[in-house]
């Protein structure tokens, strides 16, 4: 049963999926998208990172699973961006570049080493990639709203401007 005295002041809500791989530079990039999105639209656009390790970057799966330790200490955007804006320094220093960058942040590095080690969050990573492959994701950067799968693996031109183009509508739609 709904109660629709309170329809009117619960703000509107979508979900944009986004399907990354933290070592993936178009990922990166896509950084830029996301953040005018989110200024754009504010509370309206809740923007999830879901994982996508591509099997070609050797620290994929190890920078998705330090992700979500990032999630579980509070700082799990802060991380990713961080990350994201280094992804060359990944590249050289591997898991070690993970922990450094969790203590930067003011996070518990200990626990970083030991949830690195442990595999705590793997299963997680692996739900976020068989749910990916499921629904038709190749590469990364993906975005999935309102049921719409958009590919930026091969290029980004123009996918902000169809998330947009999306979102107005599904928000038109909602407020009926």
């Amino acid at each position: 049963m709904s109660d629709n005295s309170s329809a009117a002041t619960r703000p509107t809500t979508l979900v944009l999926d986004f399907w990354c791989d933290l070592q993936c530079p178009d990922c990166r990039t896509a950084l830029d998208d996301l953040r005018a999105l989110r200024a754009r639209y504010g509370d309206r656009l809740e923007v999830r990172l879901r994982h996508f390790p591509l099997e070609k970057n050797k620290y994929a799966f190890a920078t998705a699973q330090a992700a979500e330790e990032a999630g579980e200490q509070g700082q799990g955007w802060p991380y990713v961006e961080a990350v994201l804006g280094r992804v060359e320094e990944l590249g050289r220093k591997g898991e070690a570049f993970l922990v450094e960058v969790a203590r930067e942040l003011g996070l518990d590095a200990e626990e970083f080493d030991t949830a690195l080690i442990d595999g705590r969050h793997i299963l997680i990573v692996d739900a976020d990639q068989a749910e990916g492959k499921a629904l038709g994701v190749t590469g990364t950067p993906t975005y999935v709203i309102g049921g719409e799968r958009l590919d930026g693996g091969k290029s980004q031109e123009g996918l902000r401007e169809r998330i947009e183009e999306i979102a107005d509508r599904l928000l038109a739609e909602q407020q009926g």
